[in-house]
């Protein structure tokens, strides 16, 4: 394997092999240096993963921490309004994501009962009524209409809120601060504003809970007295946030893959079965939660590189699931492939708790939409959409659309 490439100075972010590919720098990288080092914007050197196996592996060595207070995560693009990192973070309690074991077991262990394979089925029913009824509302609409605001964001929201037991009426408050908080280019002071804003309307929530509790999973959580009202926040806050910002950006930005591929509309219109498998295959084509870091708390060995003690790692998801070594034709979205082992929802310990649930809220959604609008259309030109190049998940802040027979 040829080493012979440009360091990346920070890492490559624009979108200009289209809307749904890596950036073309990040493919260069990976065809030629799946582990590769990079300089970031502060100066830093640490490192970029792109390849399957190296980003698999990563994510499973315990020696690449999650944790962001033992060490300076550095971040690999420019964020003006950021004061560069020189120091560790504070560690938010409750905040699972950024914990390694034993910490992190700890809390996950209390959340796997809530989020088991049995739990999500029983919900399916109820979930394909959610769909139903806001399908209804989009259909009294007159389009052209939003996709995202009319359906792809109520109905993960709808869901999340229903099993968390956080009142469908706030969503102003969470959505306005959860999208606020994943913002990439925001001063200190705008995010820990959309932050605080969360955890105080939480901390009112769960502490409510605590004292009267209901039949949701917060007030099963509020139960543990294991469990302080600050680390019952940041379970809240992961849980609230994961739970509809991921689903509502596969949900908009799967539709937008599938009105550009029409070919691939068609097998789904033909045989609705493939739906299980096309959900997995947008999983993987599309990958909205695509950067994730580590911090090396040791010298690590991994794909023929060493790893410095204190580097940060940064992997990205998409590239792993667009490795032609893993994956035949990667770039190619083909609803009939078996994309199994594609990790858009991680792999090792910090996999994602919910990935049943996002899989149940998109087999019924797309199957709703394409049943209910089979004549769905974009309402303005495919490059005219606004992608989320500017937030920490990625997707489209709109998705104008239309339709030309009354919806069924």
């Amino acid at each position: 394997m040829t080493r012979t490439v440009p360091v990346p100075q920070g890492l490559p972010m624009e979108r200009d092999a289209g809307p749904f590919d890596p950036p073309r720098e990040i493919t260069r990288l990976r065809a030629a240096r799946p582990v590769s080092p990079m300089v970031f914007p502060d100066g830093h050197e640490g490192w970029l993963v792109t390849g399957y196996d190296a980003v698999r592996q990563v994510m499973v060595d315990t020696r690449f921490s999650s944790r962001q207070d033992i060490g300076v995560i550095h971040v690999p693009y420019e964020t003006p309004g950021m004061p560069a990192a020189t120091e560790p973070s504070p560690q938010m309690p409750g905040l699972f994501i950024a914990m390694d074991p034993p910490d992190h077991t700890r809390l996950r262990r209390k959340l796997t009962s809530a989020f088991t394979v049995r739990r999500m089925k029983q919900l399916e029913d109820h979930i394909a009524d959610i769909v139903e009824r806001q399908l209804d509302v989009l259909a009294s609409l007159t389009p052209p209409v939003d996709l995202v605001t009319e359906f792809a964001l109520p109905v993960p929201s709808l869901v999340i809120c229903e099993l968390l037991g956080v009142p469908y009426a706030d969503r102003e408050t969470f959505q306005v601060n959860t999208a606020k908080f994943l913002v990439k280019d925001q001063s200190l002071e705008e995010k820990m504003a959309a932050l605080g804003a969360m955890t105080t309307y939480l901390a009112g929530l769960v502490t409510g809970k605590r004292a009267e509790p209901g039949e949701d999973i917060l007030s099963d959580l509020a139960r543990d007295d294991d469990l302080s009202i600050e680390e019952l926040v940041g379970i809240a806050f992961l849980l609230l946030l994961a739970g509809h910002e991921t689903t509502a950006n596969m949900l908009a930005l799967g539709t937008f893959a599938l009105l550009e591929h029409p070919e691939q509309l068609v097998e789904l219109h033909t045989d609705p079965d493939l739906l299980p498998d096309a959900v997995e295959e947008l999983l993987r084509y599309l990958s909205v939660a695509d950067i994730f870091y580590r911090y090396a708390t040791e010298d690590i060995e991994l794909d023929g590189e060493t790893i410095g003690k204190g580097s940060t790692v940064v992997v990205s998801l998409l590239a792993a699931n667009r490795d032609p070594q893993r994956f035949d034709n990667p770039d190619v979205l083909d609803v009939r492939r078996k994309a199994r082992g594609h990790v858009s929802l991680g792999h090792g310990v910090h996999q994602c708790l919910g990935q049943q649930l996002a899989r149940i809220e998109m087999r019924a959604g797309f199957a709703g939409l394409l049943r209910r609008f089979p004549t769905l259309e974009l309402a303005i030109p495919a490059g005219e959409v606004r992608l989320r190049t500017d937030m920490n998940i990625y997707g489209v802040h709109e998705l104008p659309v239309t339709w030309t027979e009354a919806p069924r």
